[in-house]
């Protein structure tokens, strides 16, 4: 990929976070779990847009670490809501990682797909609404 990075196809900017030295593990590399975190912050972010409301993540479904992440990569997250049943969101998360800014490169680190589950006010599972029209 080249830099600056680019939205792939179907997806949305959603989110995008620069790790910093406390985010690593012993190796010097960020760890998977920040890097997890940060995901489901995004494809939450994704999933409540469509809800139009709370939201709760029920199931990482896939997750792939392509590359690892360092301090001071620009990930940018991008999302794209794959499927909505009659309570939940099944979105799909790409994050690439922006390095170098003296020659910049943009690399696909991590992919997943997590399902999430459209809550109410007080937990309660409730049916997510028709989609707006655009």
């Amino acid at each position: 990929m080249s830099s600056p990075s680019a939205a792939p196809a179907g997806h949305a900017l959603t989110l995008r976070v620069v790790p910093m030295p406390a985010d690593v593990n012993g190796n010097g590399d960020v760890f998977g779990g920040w890097v997890m975190a940060q995901v489901d912050i995004a494809g939450g972010i994704a999933a409540a847009r469509r809800a139009r409301g709370r939201v709760a993540t029920v199931a990482v479904n896939a997750f792939q670490f392509r590359q690892p992440v360092s301090v001071g990569d620009v990930l940018t997250f991008f999302t794209r809501v794959e499927s909505v049943g009659r309570t939940s969101i099944t979105v799909h998360v790409e994050v690439i990682a922006d390095r170098d800014p003296a020659a910049p490169i943009a690399v696909r680190v991590t992919e997943a797909t997590l399902t999430y589950v459209a809550i109410d006010g007080e937990g309660r599972k409730r049916a997510v609404p028709p989609e707006s029209p655009a």
